[in-house]
């Protein structure tokens, strides 16, 4: 059971304030064209944005940042959408001041702990700054990951190619089987190093102890062919062919993955998505409804799920933080995701397997009533 309160509660603004009540409501402009913003559209960020319309003020649904913010009149509400799904016509809010003067609010103080909240405790954890020398507290890391689970939360987790080959496949297969991830998000590398490892023992062409082996070089073209000629990784899972991993775990147990491609791919693999605009609209229908994020040793693929993860969801009529966490050895890497906007991320420099095994061992111990 959980020891600490992740449960931190949304103070919405005091919108009776006279600097609400006296703003005018938001101005809009039509899109000019589809795919295209009026000049002096509004860039959205990724806290929760209020909106005067009528005298009311309402909450931006879809949040995202760096999107525009359009009336959907089916709907009546305003929506965080790309600019290249703006249609010919359609309202798009204008302007750049966020502070309510206008008519609309980037509020950011909504989870802030005040006074004795029974969130402060959990709030100051996830607050402090990454770097390799601050202690780590597994076990409340593993609390937050059991809590999201036991409230049914949806959780994302974002797996670099080093999560196999570094050696944490097993912990990571562990937390699939267990009913601790609702998707993955990834590349083409971390499934063909998984999948190479199911079948040829090596990743990159290396075994369990990093030597690399005659002929290993080949090995990952050779598992791409394998499952191509499977005709996808489900296939290729379902025949037999890969008997354990990553891939394997989230065939059999029903959870969804993503594999995002680049121009970088060897293959690809059947199944990674070559058109990047697919591949974000995909991604983004579960970062909507994300609770808990978790981006392990992948600069690229953590920034690309941050820029469309949001501070907060709604759930149930309430507004609750998206739980963010980003490991990897290098301190800049974590930087850079904060520095583009994921202010939110709690992050932890360390090796992704050092992380996700201890994790796995703290979480054995929670089910376990430890």
């Amino acid at each position: 059971m959980a020891q600490y309160n992740f449960d931190l509660q949304y103070t919405p603004p005091d919108f009776t304030r006279p600097h609400f009540v006296e703003a005018p409501d938001k101005e809009t402009e039509p899109a000019p064209a589809d795919g295209l913003a009026p000049t002096a559209f509004y860039s959205s960020t990724n806290f929760p944005t209020y909106i005067k319309r009528n005298g009311q003020w309402l909450l931006a649904k879809k949040p995202r940042m760096d999107a525009v913010i359009v009336w959907d009149e089916k709907a009546q509400e305003y929506i965080c959408t790309e600019m290249r799904k703006v249609r010919a016509g359609q309202a798009v809010v204008t302007g750049t001041a966020e502070d309510g003067s206008t008519g609309l609010l980037a509020y950011h103080a909504g989870f802030l702990p005040g006074g004795d909240s029974p969130g402060g405790e959990a709030f100051t954890f996830m607050a402090s700054g990454a770097s390799r020398e601050r202690p780590l507290n597994y076990k409340r890391i593993a609390e937050l990951i059991a809590w999201d689970r036991s409230r049914n939360g949806r959780s994302i987790w974002v797996l670099g190619p080093a999560v196999v080959h570094a050696g944490a496949r097993e912990s990571m297969s562990w937390l699939i089987a267990n009913g601790y991830v609702g998707a993955v998000f990834g590349g083409n590398a971390v499934a063909v190093h998984d999948l190479e490892r199911a079948l040829y023992g090596t990743a990159l062409g290396m075994d369990l102890e990093g030597h690399t082996v005659i002929g290993g070089h080949r090995h990952h073209m050779d598992a791409i062919n394998t499952v191509r000629r499977a005709g996808s990784i489900s296939g290729a899972v379902q025949s037999g062919i890969i008997p354990d991993g990553i891939m394997h775990s989230l065939v059999n147990y029903g959870v969804p993955f993503i594999l995002a491609g680049s121009i970088r791919d060897d293959g690809p693999l059947p199944g990674v998505i070559t058109d990047v605009l697919e591949a974000q609209d995909k991604m983004r229908f579960f970062t909507q409804g994300a609770t808990l994020v978790v981006m392990l040793a992948t600069m690229l693929h953590s920034i690309a799920t941050g820029n469309m993860v949001s501070t907060y969801v709604e759930r149930d009529g309430k507004i609750e933080p998206v739980w963010t966490i980003v490991v990897d050895q290098d301190e800049m890497v974590i930087q850079k995701l904060v520095d583009r906007g994921t202010h939110q991320a709690f992050g932890i420099v360390r090796n992704a397997d050092d992380v996700l095994d201890r994790v796995v061992s703290e979480l054995k111990k929670l089910e376990a009533g430890g």
